[in-house]
């Protein structure tokens, strides 16, 4: 089976005044569809470029992406926007919710770009709410929800796309442990249900929950290992 992402020889510099900065040396790396993977490393390992290139925010400096079996490592910006909004659903660390939106309006902003009708819109919001354990917070705004209900709306608003991949950014680090357990369940019943998950962490707790880990150091591949131990909490 082809994999979902391929990337070979990835290497990303950046250049700080007269100072180049190698942030990733030579990356090469496939990742399968329905796959769970995490991807661990130090501050200055890499795993913060490598994530915005495999989330199609940023371009490398040489190498090849594939996603789905196309290039995108050429692609311009438009064309990268297109691919992010119809791919990749991503979760962040500090949910990156609009504060004046409710829970139902965040997670459709998505489709309001893929040019869905306000009513299947809201739907389609309503629906991956349920699926998360929010279909009776629809109405709420984000100061209205603790910070476990926050990241799941985000995760419902990473859905909504049908994405080919999620790619979450430490999507436990503002939160406390029970929580973090809670928003764990979760990943791992999405993985279940056939998502491809990418976690980027530097928590092993949070890693632990993978079916495969891969670390970076110092722009490289240091480990890439399977995970015959995965942890999986029923809430």
């Amino acid at each position: 089976m082809e994999p979902i992402i391929s990337i070979r020889d990835l290497a990303k510099t950046y250049q700080m005044g007269t100072t180049e900065v190698r942030a990733l040396q030579s990356i090469d790396l496939d990742i399968h569809k329905n796959e769970y993977v995490a991807l661990m490393g130090p501050s200055g390992s890499g795993k913060s470029t490598l994530m915005n290139l495999l989330g199609c925010l940023d371009t490398p400096s040489r190498g090849t992406y594939h996603l789905s079996s196309e290039d995108v490592s050429d692609m311009d910006d438009n064309e990268l926007a297109t691919i992010r909004n119809k791919r990749i659903g991503f979760v962040f660390q500090t949910f990156n919710l609009l504060p004046r939106l409710s829970a139902l309006e965040n997670v459709a902003l998505p489709l309001v770009y893929a040019g869905y009708s306000k009513e299947r819109r809201n739907d389609k919001a309503r629906q991956v709410l349920e699926n998360v354990g929010l279909g009776d917070r629809v109405t709420h705004k984000p100061n209205e929800l603790s910070g476990g209900q926050r990241q799941r709306v985000a995760i419902a608003r990473a859905l909504v796309n049908d994405p080919a991949i999620i790619l979450a950014d430490e999507p436990t680090g503002n939160l406390d442990s029970k929580t973090s357990y809670e928003i764990m369940e979760i990943f791992k019943k999405l993985h279940d249900q056939g998502n491809t998950i990418i976690i980027v962490t530097h928590e092993p707790e949070i890693a632990a929950h993978a079916l495969r880990v891969v670390k970076l150091r110092d722009g490289l591949v240091e480990s890439d290992t399977p995970n015959q131990k995965a942890v999986h909490v029923e809430i």
